[in-house]
């Protein structure tokens, strides 16, 4: 499926699967809220970007209303990913569970932080909010952060 971000013309390609493995994984941690990093890659003139996979932190914690990830035991695995694969950080994903796919000042101020890091080569990244019950994915939203804002993708 491919997405578009009517405010800088970014799209996203994912397809479903994914998106099930990501809703499976949030189902699994209801009722709190779980989360981790989405990987792709950018096209040439970087109007696409193509999330392939997802890496999940080792070190979290977390409730029904909130979800904080660390990163630093993660560098390995990025670079296996990048020299491996060619795939980088695109962006992130956590899941609001029994609620809206509406992001929180909480993520925003997230994701501002996460393009401030010296560590993070990338000026939009993508940020995926699922909601899910006990059972089923019941939405999911995706937004880019430009300009200090998290612009939704329809």
């Amino acid at each position: 499926m491919i997405l578009i971000n009517t405010y800088n013309n970014l799209k996203i390609k994912i397809e479903e699967a994914l998106i099930n493995k990501i809703g499976e994984i949030a189902i699994q941690h209801f009722p709190n809220e779980i989360g981790g990093f989405l990987i792709g890659k950018y096209s040439n003139n970087h109007s696409l970007v193509e999330i392939e996979d997802i890496i999940l932190p080792n070190k979290y914690k977390n409730s029904p209303t909130m979800f904080q990830r660390s990163a630093n035991d993660l560098s390995e695995e990025f670079k296996k990913e990048f020299n491996k694969n060619q795939r980088f950080y695109i962006g992130e994903w956590h899941s609001h569970p029994n609620a809206s796919t509406m992001y929180s000042s909480m993520d925003l101020k997230a994701m501002i932080e996460t393009v401030n890091s010296p560590t993070v080569m990338i000026t939009n990244p993508i940020l995926l909010i699922i909601s899910t019950n006990n059972s089923k994915i019941n939405n999911y939203t995706f937004y880019c952060l430009s300009e200090n804002k998290l612009h939704k993708y329809e």
